[in-house]
């Protein structure tokens, strides 16, 4: 008969896994840093998501320039800037709302960050196109 010796593995080593013990708690593991520009881009993505969703564009006007966002992040909680083109006429301050929210939300859920503060610019209204607008005088 002849079998040869199983190797010699650590206990608790078995297929790569360590046992829990040998793991150092949670808290102590470190930390996942997201770079503030990464936020932004997240804050920028879902502000265009909520702008085309919470805004109703409609299909004959220009949807206006993407969103921009800045982010100042400390101590794992976000302030986000955001500006956006919307339509006119609707209900700014209802929809801006929502876009806060929407926001805030998402970039919390995509991060795991707290965001304290959603600020929101108005950079432009876009109004209806062609000669069926008419304008009061």
């Amino acid at each position: 008969m002849n079998t040869l010796p199983e190797p010699v593995v650590p206990p608790g080593d078995r297929a790569g896994r360590h046992p829990p013990s040998a793991l150092p708690p949670p808290a102590e593991r470190g930390a996942t840093i997201i770079p503030d520009k990464v936020v932004g881009r997240i804050a920028a993505e879902a502000g265009r998501v909520a702008q085309r969703s919470r805004a109703a564009v409609p299909q004959d006007r220009d949807p206006g320039a993407a969103p921009s966002a800045s982010v100042v992040s400390q101590a794992g909680a976000v302030r986000l800037r955001l500006a956006v083109d919307l339509p006119y006429p609707t209900d700014l301050a209802r929809v801006c709302e929502q876009i806060q929210h929407d926001v805030g939300d998402r970039v919390a859920q995509l991060t795991g960050m707290r965001v304290d503060e959603v600020t929101l610019t108005i950079r432009r209204l876009l109004t209806a196109p062609g000669p069926g607008r008419r304008r009061v005088r």
